[in-house]
């Protein structure tokens, strides 16, 4: 995580000994082209060639990956021109030229017009102009619906040893998860999903390459003495204290790109809160029943979700997804089930449901976003839902009667909704069949 690009560089003798060692590596920084990938399906649904600014790309190895599965336009901005002219001969060389502009400037001080952006994506360079500084500066950037995608250095213990607390002081003061969501919602975001990159982003990406490249380099080169030194605490600090911080995923949207609710669903929200949503891990099962005997008068949704749970036939892996705040405690619900109409594949979204406690904070909608989020990158497309018809509809819901869909029982039209990602693929119609655990 040596600073190595963007407003901190110079041409002094340190700083090129410390681009002679990361010359032509895969990698700058901790990453890899399958965390590229997930960040990219995470950030979805994108436009069919969406305009995405990678900030600090360095060589542009996730420009080149933007350009050519995401069909993006990809503005790559360094400050090390080196790096640029290299990655457009490599964008040449590859047919991207015209998908892929390079431009030579701080990445908190771009010449653009507003709202250019659909994605703004920094994967490792954020830290070069500072987290809460790059969110202010590229709030003017992003197009209405767009998300930003970086990669952030943060603590992960609660206590972090005096040695690391002492390193990254003097090098990058780390904030924790919780201090970070409260900036980027000062800055007028909403934090819509995070998660630790893994550790083989560390080492196998970056530092197993460095290291070999830090032992065949010649110490008497000018600054190379002081560049060595410096990557070998960057390594050493990591082996002995690579518990106390990590880095980490952050997607963020602007606060007034949605309109987030819950699932009491004849109230609007009135407190904005900062939610970290996930699929649901085993730990979370008494926690989301929990959450579901709160909400409901009686134990048959939470009796329900025990029930799809055991139906392989019913339960997709993912598609549980839990709304937590920042101490990582659930507070919101959402499932999505298998089901079929007239023997055809489909979804059932239900039930989703917060705690009296979290009402109005947007929890509910958090979990119901990123539920339909996934399934769609599944390649889902029709998900069926019985609920509030003043509510449903702002996710994109419109009356099952509308595709020729019907319940299996009698309900008011307005009250049965269906949605399809994609209204160019063609959908089922008759009966909805729900799983046995529905007793319908």
């Amino acid at each position: 995580m040596t600073d190595t690009s963007d407003h901190a560089l110079s041409v002094d003798p340190v700083t090129q000994a410390l681009f002679t060692l990361h010359h032509d590596l895969p990698r700058q920084g901790p990453g890899s082209d399958a965390t590229t990938r997930r960040l990219l399906e995470a950030a979805g649904p994108l436009p069919e060639h969406p305009r995405v600014l990678d900030a600090g790309c360095g060589p542009g190895r996730a420009t080149l990956l933007l350009a050519e599965e995401a069909g993006a336009h990809v503005t790559a901005v360094d400050l090390h021109q080196p790096f640029l002219d290299g990655l457009a001969a490599e964008a040449a060389r590859r047919g991207l030229a015209d998908q892929v502009t390079v431009v030579n400037c701080s990445m908190d001080r771009l010449p653009v017009p507003d709202h250019g952006f659909d994605v703004i994506w920094a994967e490792g360079s954020i830290y070069t102009v500072g987290f809460e500084h790059a969110l202010r500066a590229w709030r003017r950037l992003l197009a209405p619906g767009g998300v930003i995608v970086v990669t952030e250095i943060e603590w992960t213990a609660a206590d972090p040893a005096a040695p690391a607390r002492a390193y990254w002081d003097a090098v990058y003061p780390l904030r924790t998860l919780a201090e970070n969501t409260e900036v980027a919602q000062a800055a007028g975001y909403r934090l819509r999903e995070h998660w630790p990159l893994p550790e083989s982003d560390w080492w196998d990406e970056y530092y197993t390459p460095l290291s070999q490249r830090i032992a065949r380099m010649d110490p008497r080169r000018p600054g190379m003495t002081e560049a060595l030194a410096a990557l070998q605490a960057e390594i050493a600090m990591r082996r002995e204290h690579g518990g106390d911080y990590d880095y980490a995923a952050y997607l963020l949207h602007l606060h007034d790109d949605t309109i987030d609710s819950n699932e009491n669903e004849n109230e609007n929200e009135t407190t904005m809160t900062t939610w970290t949503i996930r699929p649901e891990t085993a730990e979370d099962i008494p926690a989301i029943r929990d959450i579901l005997l709160a909400a409901f008068p009686t134990a048959l949704e939470a009796d329900l979700v025990d029930a799809l749970r055991a139906d392989p036939q019913a339960w997709i892996d993912g598609l549980s997804m839990v709304a937590a705040d920042p101490d990582g405690t659930p507070t919101g619900y959402a499932l999505i089930t298998r089901c079929h109409v007239d023997g055809a594949p489909a979804l059932a979204l239900a039930p989703c449901a917060v705690p009296p406690s979290a009402q109005r904070t947007g929890a509910g909608s958090a979990a119901i976003r990123a539920a339909l989020d996934v399934a769609r990158a599944m390649g889902e497309n029709l998900v069926l839902v019985l609920g509030h018809a003043d509510y449903y509809p702002r996710f994109g819901f419109t009356p099952a009667s509308g595709f020729g869909i019907r319940a299996p029982f009698d309900v008011p039209d307005e009250a049965m909704m269906a949605m399809a990602f994609d209204a160019t693929r063609p959908v089922p119609t008759g009966t909805i069949e729900y799983p046995a655990a529905f007793g319908v």
